[in-house]
């Protein structure tokens, strides 16, 4: 029990160094087919698609990492990203330093 806490938490935290959340993932798109799609804004370094254990498929949201900032207002600027007919939903993950960020005992 104590290690499947500790694998939740290690995956929460490493999902933190991602730049960009994308939402609204058609079914029959694929992790290569994501990276594919968003290496034209620039040099990506991961991109992570969770699965659903139960079902097989995935959950139809991702996590992009990019090489540099400016990749990722590449991205950023461009007013709809579509995937085969979806329009694709995307927020910029925001990093805080340990010190910024709230104290949940407040």
């Amino acid at each position: 029990m104590a290690a499947a806490s500790a694998v939740r938490a290690a995956g929460r935290r490493s999902r933190r160094l991602f730049d960009i959340f994308v939402a609204e993932i058609p079914w029959t798109v694929s992790s290569k087919e994501l990276k594919e799609y968003f290496s034209q804004f620039g040099s990506v370094q991961r991109c992570q698609l969770p699965f659903d254990r139960d079902t097989g498929f995935h959950r139809r949201y991702c996590w992009v990492k990019f090489s540099t900032p400016e990749e990722v207002q590449n991205v950023l600027q461009k007013d709809s990203h579509i995937l085969e007919g979806s329009k694709l939903a995307l927020k910029q993950q925001i990093r805080r330093r340990r010190s910024q960020r709230k104290n949940p005992h407040e």
